[in-house]
């Protein structure tokens, strides 16, 4: 019996034996794994989520950051029911800003828009495209066409200011009615600016910012030149040697030969002249 155990037994430690060595046999004949086909999925997996995590500006170089001051800038002439100068935006902005240059920085975004930025009269105010007019031509109404009186004394105060009546009679030739200078002061393009220290103390007269406003004019010193007026057709004939196109001034004090206006000048400057032809 004995005997027969440990037979037994014997057989039992060989068995086991041979099952290892299946199982490690196993194993061994199981395909080992690519190390380079693992390792180019891994580097495929990584770009595919580094191409999901760059999206948009993240694949290229980030756009410059827009300065803070020009949202700052942009709420109050939005919302301002008149043009804006320099000193009136930087009392209603914070302290250090540069308010030239922001402004033309501005300007320049809105250039290409459908809405721009202009300067007129010294401020700035939002405009549409003049490009862009015809879509709102409905909308807009048809002012009444100056005479030619009226546009000729228009004229001449623009560039000759300040100018007195008798000067302005002078320059064209002919006396200057009543309801010429009525009509361009009631447009609000032209003001009374004192009294010419002269026999008569005449009244002297000058434009006004909304004359600037109308015709889309920055300074006065925008009025087309000599040269200009050549180019558009406008002086087609022989000049005087003497002639010339005067550089008007924006400079609203007074000169050294004018008064300041006295009460009743207004209506003592329209009053209708006696003698002369009016047109």
């Amino acid at each position: 019996m004995m005997g027969l155990a440990k037979q037994l037994e014997v057989v039992r430690h060989d068995s086991d034996e041979d099952h290892h060595e299946g199982a490690g046999q196993e194993l061994k004949n199981e395909p080992a794994k690519n190390p380079d086909v693992t390792q180019d999925n891994m580097t495929q997996d990584n770009e595919l989520v580094e191409d999901e995590s760059m999206t948009g500006d993240d694949q290229g170089e980030q756009p410059e950051a827009r300065p803070e001051e020009l949202r700052l800038i942009e709420a109050p002439l939005f919302a301002a029911g008149e043009p804006l100068d320099n000193k009136t935006l930087a009392g209603r902005l914070p302290e250090g800003i540069d308010i030239e240059s922001a402004m033309r920085r501005l300007q320049a975004e809105y250039a290409p828009r459908g809405v721009n930025l202009v300067r007129v009269a010294g401020k700035w105010m939002f405009r549409t495209a003049n490009d862009l007019a015809w879509l709102l031509a409905r909308d807009s109404v048809e002012p009444k066409k100056l005479s030619r009186a009226a546009n000729e004394t228009l004229a001449i105060i623009a560039y000759h200011q300040p100018v007195t009546r008798a000067e302005i009679e002078d320059i064209r030739g002919v006396s200057v009615s009543k309801g010429t200078l009525d009509v361009l002061m009631e447009t609000g393009w032209v003001r009374p600016r004192g009294r010419r220290k002269a026999p008569g103390r005449p009244l002297t007269y000058g434009t006004t910012g909304d004359f600037l406003g109308h015709f889309g004019l920055e300074a006065l010193g925008d009025l087309p030149g000599l040269d200009d007026l050549k180019g558009s057709g406008l002086f087609d004939g022989t000049l005087p040697a003497d002639f010339g196109v005067p550089e008007p001034s924006d400079d609203p004090a007074l000169r050294p030969d004018e008064d300041p206006l006295e009460p009743g000048d207004l209506d003592l400057g329209l009053a209708p002249r006696v003698d002369g032809t009016e047109e």
